[in-house]
């Protein structure tokens, strides 16, 4: 007992404090819980205020009318959360409470599997990152097709058996899109393909753009933006499997495709932006939080911060498809190009041209 005592006097505050920050940093603060939340609001109000300037309408404006209702999204979270959560008669109570809250995890679950810094190495195991983050994105639309399957209704109905023809026409053209990278970085490690990028100073999107441009198809359609949104159409299906939540369940639908959004905008931005380049952090710099971690972060964060503007601007200026019409480009035109950006990679490995 005193030799263990003896131990942990041993062990400065400091030590403890520089082994336990990280982790927590990374999963709460960046890119965690703290700027998911902020990062939701925003999104929510850019949306909102893009679509109203390119269609000459108003958008949020009558909370804090000063600052363009940028808080708007605010007071939505204060009314659902002050809202009765009715569960209607014939639904399954067990999957209809609980499919919300696995939505919302396996929603965030990506973002511990996504190093926005070389530093991430020394917190998570990351040889096998993207092994990792493309199971948990495929799995997350499984949940939404529970939400309407056990609200006991038409329109819920409807909307989930969309969401599953969608999901099953666009798993492939994703697996193909990383798996093309993987064979042009020649790793399953998402840091190395940064490290790739950065030795040759070429991004993804350059050495392979026609994987770039079916991830962002992709993408598209996982997070339900224009002209994929279809499950959801209001027009045709109310708010499809979202149509008999009410207060801060229908919240986590409603935010649901945002926090997808982000994960998704962070995976393009490593795999086809560069990462964190143009920091370089030199060895020291990468050993350390802010040089490893924080500054590197920034960078990628940017650059998702772009990726996301530009995908939420789609709304404002694209129409719906219809479902045959997605499904047809999920197994036809985008299986294509997942083959043709496999056999791109595979060339450009095989002449040495990278």
């Amino acid at each position: 007992m005193i030799q263990i005592l003896s131990l942990l006097m041993s062990v400065s505050l400091v030590s403890f404090i520089e082994y336990i920050l990280p982790p927590i940093l990374y999963i709460i603060v960046f890119p965690g819980l703290i700027v998911v939340l902020l990062m939701l609001f925003f999104m929510i109000w850019l949306e909102r205020k893009v679509a109203a300037k390119t269609q000459l309408r108003f958008g949020p404006l009558y909370v804090s009318k000063r600052f363009g209702g940028v808080i708007q999204t605010v007071a939505d979270l204060i009314r659902f959360s002050f809202q009765e959560f009715i569960i209607p008669a014939g639904a399954d109570v067990f999957a209809y409470i609980q499919a919300p809250g696995l939505l919302m995890a396996f929603g965030l679950l990506p973002l511990i599997f996504i190093p926005v810094g070389p530093y991430y190495a020394n917190i998570f195991p990351a040889n096998y990152s993207l092994l990792i983050v493309v199971p948990l994105i495929i799995i997350t639309p499984i949940y939404v097709i529970l939400l309407g399957w056990a609200s006991d209704n038409k329109f819920s109905f409807v909307g989930s058996m969309r969401e599953a023809f969608l999901v099953i026409s666009y798993e492939i053209p994703l697996i193909l899109s990383i798996l093309s990278m993987i064979l042009l970085y020649g790793s399953v490690n998402a840091i190395n393909g940064v490290s790739f990028q950065i030795g040759r100073g070429i991004p993804g999107i350059v050495l392979n753009p026609i994987a770039a441009f079916l991830f962002l198809v992709v993408m598209i359609r996982t997070t339900g933006r224009f002209p994929f949104e279809i499950s959801e159409a209001e027009s045709e299906v109310v708010m499809g499997p979202y149509t008999e939540y009410s207060a801060l369940f229908f919240g986590i639908g409603m935010s649901l495709p945002y926090i997808e959004l982000y994960s998704f905008s962070l995976l393009f931005s490593v795999l086809f932006l560069g990462g964190w380049w143009p920091i370089v952090p030199s060895a020291a710099a990468a050993s350390g939080v802010v040089g490893g971690l924080l500054l590197p972060g920034l960078v990628v964060f940017i650059k998702a911060l772009i990726v996301m503007a530009f995908l939420v601007f789609l709304r404002a200026v694209y129409p719906r498809y219809r479902i045959d019409q997605a499904i047809t480009v999920g197994w036809d035109q985008a299986v294509y190009l997942g083959f043709a950006a496999v056999a791109l990679s595979m060339a450009l490995v095989w002449s040495g041209l990278v």
